[in-house]
């Protein structure tokens, strides 16, 4: 009897223990994105004490440091805090969603939506700066995400999880099938779109920052106020409707979240690959499935990881650098690899 009444015990002391933890988590979470920003400010190339970065930011002499810092590291630090949290937040919103845990912002066809809006302006209009392929991906993107919803809705089955998936597969097949075709009869095109796609910091300036910023915002917003949805939504629409969710409501203010997050991100820095898919995971396994406290995990761990590629990438064969899209996706597999593994043996 002694043992039988020990084991619920230890079950209901391990159930209690991502709850007790969480706290320590988002503490040790902002402690990492607190030090990647700080790298990302001082670290490349050109080596800066962190004295000199709090100058250049502060009270900027117009020397070499400053140069440094404010034009070509706060830009890109700036957008990859951005981007890092979008891709994050989109990537938690679409394994809710669609309840597959290897949805990613490819899924429903959105970064090849950015991506034909990228091409389209190269190609049709002529677009030869970044700040312009911006707002052509954030189009593309959200074209691409109505006509997903659009189509899904109009199926027998609704805008269900396994009806978007497949949608969003056609959609990413076809979209780029035709970006394809494009690259391969326009050698311009293709010399300006490489640069793009690869994904990376690497060139933007602030504007570019400040042109996703508010879709990015707007996107979060809406993914902090439809998480309890999505808690209701993991236990299955019955059981949601139950609980007096509106399923639909639900799925169709997450979905629009994630469009516009994954449109604005993909749009300023290219596919970036892993940081969607691989921080949703880390972020449950160390906060449970509660979708308030995975969405602000990630919302840490994505910034965090995205800024830590990018210096990664600087230093690893300086003066040159490696796209931090690269090493994102170098660093990523292996960790999600870890990941499914360890809850693998937790299942066991």
């Amino acid at each position: 009897m002694t043992t039988v009444a020990a084991r619920p015990a230890r079950a209901g002391a391990t159930a209690r223990r991502p709850g007790a933890r969480r706290p320590v988590v988002v503490g040790v979470a902002v402690l990492l994105l607190v030090l990647a920003l700080l790298a990302s400010l001082a670290l490349g190339s050109r080596p800066l004490a962190l004295a000199q970065v709090w100058q250049a930011l502060t009270a900027p002499d117009g020397g070499e440091a400053s140069s440094i810092v404010r034009e070509l590291r706060l830009p890109r630090t700036a957008l990859g805090l951005t981007v890092g949290v979008a891709l994050a937040v989109a990537g938690v919103l679409f394994q809710a969603l669609t309840r597959n845990p290897l949805a990613e912002p490819r899924i429903l066809g959105i970064s090849a939506g950015a991506s034909f809006g990228v091409v389209l302006a190269i190609a049709v209009f002529g677009v030869g700066t970044l700040g312009g392929y911006v707002w052509f991906g954030i189009g593309g993107a959200l074209l691409a995400g109505l006509l997903v919803f659009a189509v899904a809705h109009r199926t027998r089955e609704g805008a269900g999880p396994v009806t978007l998936a497949l949608i969003g597969a056609a959609l990413d097949a076809s979209l780029a099938s035709v970006v394809y075709a494009l690259l391969s009869i326009d050698a311009r095109t293709f010399e300006e779109y490489r640069f793009w796609v690869v994904g990376g910091l690497t060139g933007r300036d602030l504007d570019v920052a400040g042109q996703v910023l508010p879709f990015i915002g707007v996107g979060v917003l809406l993914a902090a106020l439809v998480a309890r949805g999505l808690d209701a939504l993991a236990l299955g629409d019955d059981v949601a409707r139950g609980l007096g969710h509106r399923t639909g409501r639900v799925r169709l203010t997450g979905g629009v979240a994630a469009v516009l997050l994954t449109g604005a991100a993909v749009a300023a820095a290219g596919p970036i690959a892993f940081v969607g898919l691989a921080v949703p995971h880390l972020a449950r396994a160390l906060v449970g499935a509660d979708h308030r406290w995975t969405l602000l995990v990630s919302a840490l761990l994505g910034p965090a990881l995205l800024l830590g590629a990018d210096v990664a990438g600087r230093l690893v064969a300086p003066p040159g650098e490696v796209p931090a899209g690269i090493v994102t996706a170098l660093v990523g597999a292996p960790l999600l690899a870890l990941l499914v593994r360890r809850a693998r043996v937790v299942a066991a």
